[in-house]
């Protein structure tokens, strides 16, 4: 049987069905790596890096310069082993870093 075209579906309805059935590209608890953030790198990163997104364990962090990338490549581990750590999983399997206009969050 078709749905009516014109009857409405509640918001409610469609995240609900979207959180669960697991098709999201991303974990919402994910969500604590921007909260996290400042906390795990420090100030003086945060200033020059913010995580962008995740994807199926990949974090991108969009960095201020050249500089910050080649820094943070160094530390990367780290970086990850930490969030991992707070997060209490796997959540971030590779960080990647990128040169651009750093997200506010």
């Amino acid at each position: 049987m078709e749905k009516d075209r014109n009857s409405l579906t509640s918001l409610k309805d469609i995240i609900g069905n979207l959180l669960g059935n697991g098709s999201l590209p991303f974990n919402p608890d994910d969500a604590g790596i921007w909260k996290f953030w400042d906390e795990i790198v420090g100030s003086a990163v945060s200033k020059n890096a913010r995580p962008s997104r995740i994807k199926n364990g990949m974090l991108r962090v969009t960095v201020s310069d050249p500089i910050w990338l080649q820094e943070l490549q160094f530390i990367e581990e780290s970086i990850r082993e930490k969030l991992n750590d707070k997060l209490g999983r796997n959540a971030v399997k590779k960080v990647e870093f990128k040169i651009g206009p750093k997200s506010e969050t």
